[in-house]
């Protein structure tokens, strides 16, 4: 039996919820009793948490980024990293009074919430249902696990600002928008697209690639046909992207992440390290200050067909594969007002003051699978020196008079790259 662990008294008094900050240790690596393994964010300060006990950490239960409550588990130890069945730890029992809540039981408001109902919740859409009046045992959740989240709490319709487009984004709730094609049998493919684009942007890589392998391609958030929320910064879009992961229930995948998607994609792995076989990055964010922010903000806010074709232009290096076809096609995804208008709030929140408000260079050195980065060195978005942050093990391919969609620009290419590093995973 494995002893889980929770953030407990490291929590400080009177502390409902933590965010976590970073995991210093990996599933299936050795700790020691004392040992820093997680650091967590309390309303205060930053707040070490030590292992109960030697062994090995064995499951990982709240990536980086996720609000939990101090009663929750963060993990487990074990004997081996198979050893996941958990019992609550000897120090975790002292701390514990005996009338608190189970980790697992719902946390209730005392406001309007029908008694013996079991409604579980997550600390923040908590929260944010006792400011705001909201019942609970109304919401319907969004995720499988039946745990109500933030984004399933209803827009509060009466109180838009015209000063700040973040007030006008709908809230939708729902999971990610999922697109399954090709084989039937074998370790899926799956694909993250890029800020301002959606899952359609693979399809000349997913035509040639999908007769042999299954192929998964996930809408972001405000894009395509997801849902039109706010996410807040990049640690809450990793989580959505994590949490639809989760949720396609794969024992091993071989990913692919362009631009923003890129850097899901990496943190993804950083998450999920041994659900991957293989990761494969083209132009990916998150690798250095620098962003085209002029291209951020055009794009977004491009409501004509003449002005989002300069635009996209930008993201090539031979504008004449933007015809007018294309343009038009791009133009009628990006129609609906309400999603330009949550792409640029987006825009603000993930690139605050025009730069990426988050550096993936770290979780890009954990890397532990075979991993290639693709990159045009014509690219205008993000250039492509900054794949020279990846350590050796990490396969480059730096493209001549390609832009930064090597994917529409160089199909070949990248379907060749993406044959090479799925072969390497399976031997």
């Amino acid at each position: 039996m494995a002893i889980s662990f929770t953030v407990g008294s490291a929590g400080g008094e009177y502390m409902e919820a933590v965010v976590v900050l970073e995991w210093h240790a990996s599933v299936g690596d050795m700790v020691t009793e004392g040992e820093t393994i997680v650091t967590v964010e309390t309303a205060k300060a930053a707040v070490d948490v030590e292992a109960p006990c030697d062994g090995t950490l064995s499951s990982i239960l709240a990536e980086t980024g996720a609000e939990i409550a101090v009663s929750e588990m963060l993990g487990t130890i074990g004997t081996s990293v198979d050893d996941t069945e958990a019992v609550v730890s000897p120090q975790e029992q002292m701390d514990e009074p005996e009338t608190s809540t189970p980790s697992d039981a719902p946390i209730r408001s005392t406001k309007n919430w029908p008694a013996g109902d079991r409604i579980i919740v997550s600390p923040a859409a908590r929260r944010a249902a006792q400011t705001r009046d909201i019942n609970l045992a109304q919401i319907d959740a969004s995720s499988p696990s039946g745990r109500i989240k933030l984004r399933d709490l209803p827009t509060d319709v009466t109180g838009v600002s015209v000063a700040s487009p973040i007030a006008t984004i709908p809230r939708e709730i729902g999971p990610l928008k999922v697109y399954r094609s090709g084989a039937k049998t074998g370790v899926p493919i799956v694909m993250l697209h890029g800020f301002a684009s959606d899952a359609q942007s693979w399809s000349p890589v997913e035509r040639t690639l999908s007769p042999r392998h299954p192929i998964i391609r996930i809408d972001l958030p405000n894009h395509g046909k997801s849902p039109k929320r706010p996410i807040g910064v990049f640690r809450g879009l990793a989580r959505e992207v994590v949490e639809a992961f989760d949720e396609l229930e794969l024992e091993r995948a071989h990913l692919v992440g362009h631009s923003l998607g890129g850097a899901c994609a990496l943190s993804l792995a950083d998450i999920r390290p041994r659900k991957l076989a293989s990761v494969t990055l083209l132009a990916p964010g998150g690798l250095g200050p620098e962003i085209n922010h002029t291209f951020l903000d055009g794009i977004t806010r491009a409501s004509k067909p003449d002005s989002l074709e300069q635009w996209l232009k930008l993201m090539v290096a031979d504008d004449r594969l933007i015809g007018r076809d294309f343009v038009m096609a791009a133009m009628a995804s990006r129609s609906d007002p309400a999603l330009r208008v949550a792409q640029q709030a987006m825009a603000e929140e993930v690139f605050p003051d025009g730069t990426p408000g988050f550096d993936l260079r770290a979780a890009l050195d954990r890397l532990d699978c075979p991993a290639r980065i693709i990159w045009g060195k014509a690219d205008r978005v993000l250039p492509w020196r900054n794949a020279l942050a990846a350590p050796g093990r990490v396969g480059l391919h730096l493209l001549d008079r390609i832009g930064h969609v090597p994917q529409l620009e160089a199909p070949e290419t990248v379907i060749d790259i993406l044959k090479s590093v799925v072969a390497e995973a399976i031997t």
